[in-house]
């Protein structure tokens, strides 16, 4: 007893002292009876070795990493070399494998009034709009994979990150792009001439990374044309609402998905649904620097790709005003997102591009900064860096590159033209939806696809696969 009351005691006195020390100290529990500081055992833990990072890029992996990594304690800079952040396009789906991380991260106060819950996915027939297969998200997602599965317009995403990491305390730093990566020393020269050094920097510098060829020696692996290209597209709602025949599109907020030969098109309302948002995918060989920008070439071509599909869907194309076409690229995995420094790491488009037909290219992104901080808190002594980033590398690679073979298989299961192939799919789903089980061809309702899409744990999987390291290393002693 007179031990038990010691060992209090000395517990006591070890948490005073941590309060006095470090102001309000890193205790998360009191050695007397209450509950009161129990929340802060759901905040990330700070990491043991704090790192100088810096970023190249503040699109939405840019920012969701600095938050990730800032939350752990680390010190982090950002620069972007646009002026200030407009991110281009329209709307943007938020999975929940990355909208549970975006949460724990704390984004999801910045988001308020922001995002729209949508009811379901109808997946429809591009001739006449016919349901095919239904996936239920507000209803299902949160319950299967404990978070939620909403859409938000793409500078409100953007600007929710940006404050986010702004209060944090991340210092990012507009119209100072970086010209040149010097992975020797730890280096970034600026385009302004600045030059400035860190422990780690994480280049998250787009689809046409300059990091890229420094990581892989040399020699670039660019992102390739997938053959198909998409208009990105916003409507007027009150255009909408004064025609009857596509005013139900609006009824009950969810997404449709036509899907026909080579092409398909996605809508769902965003902005608290003042908008209506739109992405028309189709085939595309051609040279994305010979495409005309003239708006009444691009929306005359836009019509005229879609023109013989289900008269609603034609309807609602026609109201469209404004259009951008963009190429639609893809990667294949890397060998390697590390410089052989150790000192440089690739992420997001830079390192795993992909076709959005999973509309998880953002939210692999996400993931990509949320697991980086998780393994970097794992570490007790700088000497264990480099083999944490080796970790973090095969197992992330491995996980975008199925992401990006998903992506481009759902390309396959959405562009068949009619026919044996077609039937047979339209067979299957229907067969899959009334029997509740089944090889469904529709992955969002594919029960395996969906819980490995949807269900994955980024930093769970980092840290196991940094545990299993740990406990090779120790049988070998």
């Amino acid at each position: 007893m007179d031990d038990d009351r010691e060992n209090m005691i000395e517990r006591c006195r070890a948490h005073v002292q941590s309060l006095l020390d470090k102001k309000h100290g890193g205790i998360q529990e009191t050695s007397y009876p209450s509950t009161s500081l129990n929340f802060l055992k759901n905040l990330p833990p700070n990491s043991l070795i704090k790192l100088n990072i810096i970023i190249s890029g503040a699109g939405l992996g840019g920012l969701s990493t600095a938050i990730a990594l800032r939350r752990r304690g680390h010190k982090v800079k950002v620069f972007e070399k646009a002026p200030a952040l407009n991110e281009v396009g329209a709307g943007i789906q938020v999975p929940p494998n990355s909208s549970r991380l975006l949460s724990k991260l704390g984004v999801g106060s910045y988001l308020d009034g922001k995002t729209a819950e949508p009811e379901a996915i109808r997946v429809r027939r591009w001739k006449d709009g016919s349901v095919l297969s239904i996936t239920a998200l507000k209803s299902s997602f949160r319950e299967k994979f404990g978070a939620p599965y909403f859409v938000v317009h793409r500078a409100g995403l953007q600007g929710a990150l940006f404050e986010c990491a702004k209060d944090l305390g991340v210092e990012i730093h507009l119209g100072s792009g970086v010209s040149r990566y010097d992975d020797e020393s730890g280096k970034v020269v600026l385009e302004n001439g600045g030059v400035h050094s860190a422990d780690l920097i994480v280049a998250a510098d787009g689809v046409h990374s300059s990091a890229r060829p420094v990581v892989l020696g040399g020699v670039n692996q660019p992102a390739r044309e997938a053959g198909f290209a998409a208009y990105r597209a916003v409507v007027d709602v009150d255009l909408m609402k004064q025609d009857s025949e596509v005013a139900w599109l609006l009824d009950s907020p969810g997404q449709n998905l036509w899907i026909g030969d080579g092409r398909h098109a996605m809508t769902y309302p965003i902005a608290n649904g003042k908008s209506f948002n739109m992405v028309l995918s189709h085939p595309s060989d051609s040279d994305p620097s010979t495409w005309s920008q003239d708006q009444g070439n691009i929306i005359r071509d836009m019509r005229k790709q879609f023109e013989n599909w289900d008269p609603t869907l034609v309807k609602v194309i026609n109201m469209i005003q404004k259009t951008l076409k963009w190429p639609l690229l893809t990667g294949v995995p890397l060998s390697k997102w590390l410089s052989p420094t150790k000192r440089l790491l690739i992420i997001g488009d830079a390192a795993h591009a992909m076709v959005p037909y999973m509309s998880q290219g953002a939210a692999t992104a996400v993931e990509d900064g949320a697991a980086l901080a998780e393994i970097l808190s794992l570490i007790t002594s700088p000497s264990e860096l480099p083999d944490a980033l080796d970790i973090y590398e095969r197992v992330r690679i491995l996980r975008t590159g199925q992401m990006q073979e998903a992506s481009l298989v759902n390309g396959k299961l959405w562009h068949f033209a009619d026919g044996a192939e077609q039937q047979a799919r339209d067979k299957a789903m229907k067969r899959a939806e009334s029997e509740l089980e089944g090889e469904n061809p529709n992955q969002w309702n594919n029960s395996e696809a969906a819980a490995w899409a949807y269900g994955y744990n980024a930093e769970y999987e980092v840290r196991r696969a940094w545990n299993e390291r740990a406990s090779r290393a120790s049988g070998r002693l």
